[in-house]
């Protein structure tokens, strides 16, 4: 990662190459931002530049041996941390067992979120945490000398995520940091950080990217999206949004036709059809299930909003906007919260493996009585 390849946040690059240039390195910085904005590619960059031998005025050089090693992330003078679950019949999980993974996922998707590094490393319902006995590791690695640069450096993704035993020795170590050590701690949630590591740090806020800066980024992907303005607006400063925004766009539009369907069987009271449809809904298998009913769900509620006039407060595309120039009349103060109510027992039902085909037909028919209400 170089900072030219960082989207938007031209004053942030420019302020930390700047320290870089004039010498001031702090031993530990907390770079916080909420997901997708670029936090962690901006701990990536800084580090490359750090550690670059022939680094330019705005960053790194991309030809030394420094560089070189960065391009696999494999510098053996910069050391990752990040959350992690125990391994299969294992109880003693380091990051280190991990990091061809990490590495991997990084280099391909620097702007994910904790869910997609989870996904990537089949964690299925456990949850990634920093364990306690990290920080012995991070310890052992800081007290050694450096191998090639004069920096070493440490970055911390997700330290909100550290057990509170690895938080407090990393305070000793901020407190007292080995020569030549620089911490990058890089946070989505930083009030969830212990005070004490905080103050310890040079605080870095990485602010949404901004609007023209998201929508020139997204023009140049392969699968740009003819409705740009609305992926920005739904994205709200996040390209990790954006991006999921993007690749979802095929089932954001099977979501709509079956959304419209399931409405017009309703009003219609055409039984026949509802039945179809319940077929065609127990086939999706059932994370495709959740996914139309929490899709649904947005749809009504964008619909209520659609009967104030305020396009500012409104999230739909072209297609979800032109069908709700029709339907939004049908969703009103009078049916709105059971609408929300019916489709989220649904939902509640689908995660309990109720009949898909009953809980949709069934949900079909209370429809139908309550766009009438």
């Amino acid at each position: 990662m170089f900072f030219k390849n960082i989207i938007g946040q031209t004053a942030l690059k420019h302020r930390l190459t700047q320290s870089v240039r004039e010498g001031f390195v702090p031993h530990a910085r907390l770079i916080s931002g909420r997901e997708g904005t670029g936090a962690l590619p901006l701990a990536l960059a800084y580090a490359r530049y750090l550690h670059c031998t022939a680094r330019e005025a705005e960053d790194a050089c991309g030809t030394c041996p420094s560089c070189l090693k960065f391009n696999k992330l494999s510098h053996p003078d910069l050391h990752f941390v990040f959350p992690i679950i125990n391994k299969k019949g294992s109880k003693d999980a380091f990051c280190d067992d991990f990091l061809p993974e990490w590495r991997k996922f990084i280099a391909g998707t620097p702007y994910a979120n904790l869910t997609d590094w989870l996904e990537s490393i089949a964690a299925e319902n456990a949850q990634g945490v920093i364990y306690a006995r990290e920080s012995n590791e991070i310890t052992r690695k800081l007290t050694l000398k450096a191998y090639e640069s004069d920096y070493k450096i440490m970055i911390i993704w997700l330290p909100e995520k550290m057990h509170e035993t690895a938080a407090n020795k990393l305070l000793k170590l901020l407190e007292e940091p080995p020569e030549k050590t620089v911490f990058l701690l890089v946070s989505e949630e930083p009030e969830r950080i212990i005070t004490t590591i905080r103050s310890r740090t040079q605080m870095l806020t990485v602010p949404p990217v901004a609007a023209e800066d998201l929508a020139h980024a997204l023009s140049e992907e392969p699968n740009a999206p003819e409705d740009l303005d609305f992926v920005v607006r739904l994205a709200n400063g996040s390209y990790g949004k954006a991006m999921k925004i993007i690749h979802a766009a095929k089932e954001n539009e099977e979501h709509l036709e079956l959304f419209i369907t399931i409405m017009r069987n309703s009003w219609k009271k055409d039984v026949l059809n509802m039945k179809a449809k319940a077929d065609r809904f127990a086939s999706m298998g059932r994370e495709k299930q959740k996914s139309f009913l929490a899709y649904a769900q947005r749809m009504i509620r964008e619909n209520f909003l659609y009967r104030l006039h305020i396009p500012e407060i409104n999230y739909m595309n072209r297609s979800e906007t032109a069908f709700s120039d029709n339907f939004h009349p049908y969703v009103s103060e009078n049916n709105v919260l059971d609408f929300m109510d019916e489709l989220a027992v649904a939902e509640r039902h689908i995660e309990s493996n109720v009949n898909p085909r009953m809980v949709f037909f069934d949900l079909s028919m209370k429809i139908a009585v309550l766009l009438k209400k």
